[in-house]
């Protein structure tokens, strides 16, 4: 076994010896070929590297090289643009359509001409917008934009290269984008400037699709002129050889010819729509209510109110004639309405999905509940109450889970949303008003919200204490009944920025572990609906073991100060020191009417005396009894009970 164990090893080593002398090899070859390759390399790894940065390292580099010219995609200077570019679009959705408005009938109304008012000012301001495209076109080219390879967790890196960005261009469609200055009056050349640069306008400003409407008034304005054209054209072939078709052109209105013809033509009778010469359709309104012939701002408020009625009734009360041009115009109005109208619909129902959901989940859950208490045949005093706080809570939350969306989110932030809820209402707590940031944000983060409905008891006398509860609004009554004693009775009035459960401050910091929760010496009842904080004991435990500055002597001396039960302690005290003394007091009285002796001491010697023995006594008792020395911190105890006799 030895031999073999042997031979092996050699085989490992001749082979471990011949990897060896190929790895030499292989560094001999890689030494006289790597002067060639890493120059090349060196360059491509850099250049690959540099043209790729994260966001929140894109202005290291931008200082690192003062010629870069490529823009952020999220910051400051792309946000503002496109801002302006969208208001840019949108007055440009607002120009386009007004140059249908252009053609006009002319002043003898047998010619159509160019409004050139409005034809100069269109121009103007659609150029204007214009320099926005050229200007949104250099801004494209100058932002980065995030790797398709870095998507696949975060933000992905930004791409800086200007260069890189041709890769994409190959990907766009070209629109051909006319300018506002090529306008003609014919009808074919409107129709083309309208489809290739207002609908592509549209379709990339899906938002500001409600500009369709007055588009489809200017449409039906053009449309009118159309047919107004088209019967003077009928009507002059009736009238051969001495019409011609030129005289339509306002340009020949100055033509000796056109001015005898129009002095003796039968067109202007013909071309009306009360006349059955010509059938107008859906254009005969335009025709009778001289809409063609009126100025700018009333024919674009009337065809802006076509287009709205009949877009918002889907063209149901056009009356249209045997033209196919005219019944496709109809038929896209008809359809374009019902579009608007589905549209309509998904947004409506789409909000009220939104806007329900969580109340159809709690509808459910409710009828959930109903079942269950039925099932389990609750009386109905207690079905009531349980309804009361269902409604409460969804009425206090809108059915939004505050704990679950908290867990989602990190600790910072968690830890930050924490503070700004609670931080205010914890530091109204005198107890904790003294205690430092770092205190102040581990209560905080281990706060949970509490409801409560009007008459529920939080806590009863003599039951464990489990939570403390810091008020946000709402009343609570806690009252005692010193373990039952008959005639004994203290209530007290708690609201927002009070707080109950102390007896758990004190179960918390003892220094010896006690897993028995103290027992509650009032019976707290919310009076009306009260929201409200709670620090349940294991929270409490744990910061009272984290921060030791809690075991305090100030502290526990503004505990005693601010706590409800040791103020009723207090207050049993002096009424029992109160009534001895007038007891005392009454019997000096007696006995001086009867022996004629003076008082032995004045009231407040009297009073003095009367505190330091019940001081020096409550000591003895409590240190005979075992307790713990007035040091402790545990020794917020209920004192030795009181004679009032």
């Amino acid at each position: 076994m030895g031999h073999r164990n042997s031979r092996l090893k050699r085989v490992q080593d001749d082979d471990l010896e011949e990897e060896d002398s190929t790895v030499h090899v292989i560094k001999n070859y890689s030494k006289s070929t790597s002067k060639k390759v890493s120059d090349e390399t060196r360059i491509c790894f850099k250049a690959k590297v540099l043209s790729r940065v994260f966001s929140e390292d894109y202005e290291k580099e931008k200082e690192k090289n003062n010629n870069n010219k490529i823009l952020d995609p999220r910051g400051q200077t792309i946000h503002h643009w496109n801002k302006i570019f969208s208001m840019a679009c949108l007055i440009s959705l607002f120009v386009d359509p007004l140059f249908l408005f252009l053609p006009i009938v002319g002043s003898d109304q047998l010619c159509v001409a160019n409004d050139m008012i409005l034809q100069v000012v269109l121009t103007i301001v659609r150029s204007v917008t214009d320099v926005f495209y050229v200007i949104q076109i250099f801004v494209r080219f100058h932002t980065a934009y995030v790797a398709p390879s870095s998507r696949v967790f975060g933000r992905g890196e930004l791409v800086i290269d200007s260069s890189q960005d041709c890769n994409e261009v190959l990907t766009w469609v070209v629109i051909p984008n006319v300018r506002g200055t090529v306008v003609t009056v014919r009808k074919n050349a409107m129709w083309f400037i309208m489809l290739v640069q207002y609908l592509p306008r549209v379709v990339l400003m899906y938002p500001l699709s409600s500009q369709l409407v007055n588009a489809i008034g200017a449409w039906w304005y053009l449309l009118a002129i159309e047919r107004q054209e088209a019967c003077w054209r009928s009507a002059c072939d009736l009238e051969q050889p001495n019409c011609q078709n030129g005289y339509f052109d306002c340009r020949n209105i100055n033509d000796d010819s056109r001015t005898n013809w129009v002095n003796s033509t039968n067109v202007t009778n013909l071309c009306v729509p009360t006349s059955n010469f010509y059938q107008y359709g859906i254009y005969g309104v335009a025709v009778a209510t001289n809409v063609i012939t009126s100025g700018f701002f009333s024919k674009y408020m009337y065809c802006f109110w076509w287009g709205l009625q009949n877009i918002s009734s889907t063209a149901q009360n056009l009356s249209t004639s045997t033209y196919m041009g005219e019944v496709s115009f109809t038929i896209f109005i008809a359809t374009l309405g019902l579009f608007l109208f589905v549209l309509l619909i998904g947004n409506m129902q789409r909000y009220l999905q939104s806007a329900t959901l969580r109340l159809e989940e709690w509808r459910i859950r409710r009828n959930d509940i109903e079942q269950w208490m039925h099932h389990r045949q609750l009386p109905p005093e207690l079905k009531q109450s349980i309804r009361q706080y269902d409604q409460y809570k969804w009425l206090a939350t809108r059915g939004v889970d505050e704990e679950t969306l908290l867990d989602g989110l990190p600790m910072e932030l968690r830890r930050e949303i924490k503070r700004h809820l609670c931080l205010s209402l914890v530091r109204r707590v005198p107890l904790f008003n003294q205690m430092d940031e770092t205190m102040l944000d581990a209560v905080c983060e281990r706060l949970k919200p509490a409801l409560c409905t009007k008459d529920m008891f939080l806590v009863r006398e003599g039951d464990p204490v489990n939570h403390m509860l810091f008020i946000i609004r709402g009343h609570l009554e806690s009252y005692t009944t010193d373990g039952g004693r008959s005639g004994f009775f203290n209530s007290i009035r708690l609201g927002s920025g009070d707080f109950c459960g102390e007896e758990l401050l004190t179960w918390a910091l003892d220094p010896q572990p006690n897993v028995i929760l103290p027992s509650s010496t009032r019976a707290v009842k919310a009076i009306t609906e009260v929201e409200a904080f709670a620090l349940v004991a294991e929270d409490l435990k744990f910061v009272a073991s984290q921060f030791r500055r809690l075991h305090s002597k100030q502290l526990r001396h503004t505990f005693r100060f601010y706590s409800h039960q040791w103020r009723s302690w207090a207050a049993c005290f002096i009424q029992a020191a109160w009534r001895r003394y007038k007891k005392q007091k009454e019997m000096d009285e007696h006995e001086f009417s009867a022996s004629g002796r003076p008082l032995k001491a004045s009231f407040w010697t009297k009073y003095a005396e009367l505190l330091i023995e019940e001081t020096r006594s409550r000591r003895f008792v409590l240190n005979s009894a075992g307790s713990v020395p007035s040091d402790n911190v545990s020794s917020p105890q209920k004192p030795i009970e009181v004679d009032f006799d």
